[in-house]
């Protein structure tokens, strides 16, 4: 049965369209990917987590400080009855009362529909419907909406979708507790036609500018204020198909205060006709999102190329190389011959840029081959040694590197990284270059084709773990985000590239991390001074790192660990209690694959 609602006639469109673009193999991927069983199904899930009754009673009794108005703006097309009704009765339903509805219909000839929608209006004087004349297209159709509303936020909803009942309280319990939002954005999920059987979370994280810029994950239920919305200039006939992408980009680029509520509060109805399960329904769409990032980008002055992923509604941002800085590579060895061979060789054949040296950080070698092979590289004046005579700690191993470093930009290797592709040290350092990035990382593989690495989260595993880890590399993961550009807390320093101006700010890596977790801290203090961390995933390289690397059974290596552990609880306590913005409470925490946090529901509070 499961089966047979994957295979619905759209998506099987969509896979033959598929095989068509881009052949067989990647046709298989993707159809197995997308085939496999949820480790905790949805469903059930959702039906355990949604608000039962006693807690929307509660909701309706809740007396808010600051009544805030929302505007709900729905610019209606031929809709079908039912789901125009459901959609109504959806706003209805919401447990917070201050709202109006705003119903634009561009379907004129239509005169069943006019007629439900003035019953509604008749009935219900928060119900608002305005009948043009003629269809003025998405865009003109929403700005006719926008222009009735007379609320403090203006929310957008379609007019086949649905609200979960506490919507609106969510939002108003956000503001009230911060007043200065400028924009609110939530959770959401994908509805069957029968408005009942729910599927395909889109559980978000806190606004994440690189993410945003590789697919519109905003979308739904998307409120800003409405002061905001009209200096943005509304919507923009010109991104047809993807008017709410610009929208958002042009309204995210004015604000200075940018909500996440992580609730499942919008539900996006599929059927033949939509774009939430069928996306090959509207193809021109994807190319007025290209369009509505480069806008974006040239307001920012940002020099970027955009081009369209192979999966529909997904983008590659390109940050070229500004002007030629020197970039230090610091490469910490201790007896490795043959890995740091294949690594300073890799980086010789593949890194393009030439403006770059390496420091090899010397820790204590004995071994013969070893020093027979530095005096070989230190025939490259590129190439340096120095020597670290102390114990192996990696934070002051690296630290000392930098004192002999004279580049601009930092870029941390370990010695057991093999480059394979060009264009992976021009992504890094592309990125890198930007005003707001401090830190870059790159997607690991290890030798059997498997992720090593693709972001890191912190909370997974107790402090902090690597997303996707033993995932084919092929496949790109939940919501394509192991292929995606996008910010995280942290990237591994097995290879990062940093800015050094920030890394000397910082005071480079914290010397009582020796071993664990001083990258997951480097990053965070990053964080926390303003500048974001991204994970690059067309910065490709495989890492000869052993999956199984064995427990720290050692009486000393147990007891460093656990310091470090606690030096982490210590440091970051109120982080990893509120949990990583940029992943989301709804997620499993023990699994690196963006599965469903099973014990959702314990401790949840939907009224306070």
């Amino acid at each position: 049965m499961e089966l047979l609602k994957k295979l619905k006639w759209y998506n099987v469109k969509k896979g033959l369209h598929y095989l068509k673009h881009f052949g067989v193999k990647e046709f298989l991927i993707r159809l197995q990917e997308r085939m496999e069983p949820e480790e905790v199904p949805y469903g059930p899930w959702y039906e355990a987590y949604r608000p039962k009754e006693t807690d929307l009673a509660a909701q309706r009794r809740k007396k808010f400080k600051h009544s805030c108005k929302f505007s709900i703006a729905v610019p209606a097309y031929e809709t079908p009855e039912t789901f125009l009704r459901e959609m109504i009765a959806s706003v209805q339903k919401q447990t917070y009362g201050n709202w109006e509805l705003c119903i634009v219909n561009a379907s004129p000839q239509n005169e069943r529909m006019k007629q439900v929608l003035e019953e509604y209006a008749a009935a219900d004087e928060r119900i608002r419907v305005k009948n043009l004349a003629e269809n003025k297209g998405i865009a003109g159709n929403t700005n006719e909406a926008l222009a009735m509303a007379s609320g403090d936020f203006v929310c957008l909803l379609d007019h086949d979708d649905l609200l979960a009942p506490n919507a609106l309280f969510e939002a108003a319990r956000s503001l009230e507790a911060d007043s200065s939002i400028d924009v609110l954005y939530t959770d959401e999920d994908k509805v069957e036609t029968d408005g009942r059987t729910h599927f395909k979370p889109n559980l978000k994280p806190d606004f994440n500018l690189d993410l945003l810029r590789s697919n519109n994950y905003i979308c739904h239920f998307f409120m800003v204020r409405r002061a905001l919305a009209e200096r943005a200039g509304g919507f923009d006939g010109a991104y047809e198909g993807a008017q709410d992408y610009d929208f958002i980009l042009r309204c995210t680029d004015m604000a200075k205060n940018i909500h996440h509520i992580p609730e499942i509060l919008y539900h996006w109805r599929t059927h033949a006709a939509s774009t939430a399960d069928n996306p090959i329904s509207k193809m021109y769409a994807y190319e007025a999102g290209k369009r509505a990032i480069e806008a974006h980008l040239e307001r920012r002055g940002q020099a970027a190329e955009v081009s369209l992923k192979k999966d529909l509604g997904f983008y590659r941002v390109k940050y070229p190389v500004q002007g030629k800085p020197l970039v230090s590579i610091i490469i910490p060895n201790k007896d490795e011959t043959e890995a740091l061979r294949l690594c300073i060789e890799s980086i010789k054949k593949t890194v393009v840029y030439e403006n770059y040296e390496i420091i090899i950080v010397e820790n204590n070698s004995s071994s013969r081959e070893i020093f027979a092979y530095y005096k070989e590289l230190s025939e490259d004046a590129r190439i340096r040694i120095v020597r670290w005579k102390d114990a192996f700690n990696y934070s002051a191993i690296n630290n000392y590197g930098v004192k002999y470093a004279k580049g601009e930009f930092l870029l941390f290797l370990n010695n057991d990284i093999e480059a394979l592709e060009t264009g992976w040290f021009e992504e890094l350092l592309g990125n890198c270059q930007r005003p707001e990035v401090g830190i870059t990382g790159a997607k690991l593989l290890y030798p059997d084709g498997t992720i090593q690495h693709a972001g890191t989260v912190i909370g997974i595993g107790g402090i902090a773990g690597h997303m996707f880890v033993g995932m084919p590399a092929e496949r790109s993961g939940y919501l394509h985000k192991a292929s995606l550009q996008m910010d995280y807390s942290a990237v591994t320093a097995a290879c990062m590239m940093m800015k050094r101006s920030l890394f000397e700010r910082l005071g480079g890596f914290e010397e009582r991390l020796s071993v664990a977790f001083n990258d997951v801290d480097l990053c965070l203090r990053a964080n926390e001074a303003g500048f974001l961390v991204v994970y690059d995933p067309y910065a490709c390289l495989r890492h000869y790192e052993s999956k199984s690397r064995g427990a720290e059974d050692s009486p000393e290596k147990v007891r460093r660990f656990q310091e470090e552990i606690e030096f982490m609880r210590t440091r970051w306590e109120k982080l990893l209690k509120a949990g990583d913005p940029y992943y989301n409470k709804n997620l499993s925490l023990s699994k690196w694959n963006y599965s469903l946090r099973a014990d959702r529901k314990k401790g949840r509070n939907t009224n306070d």
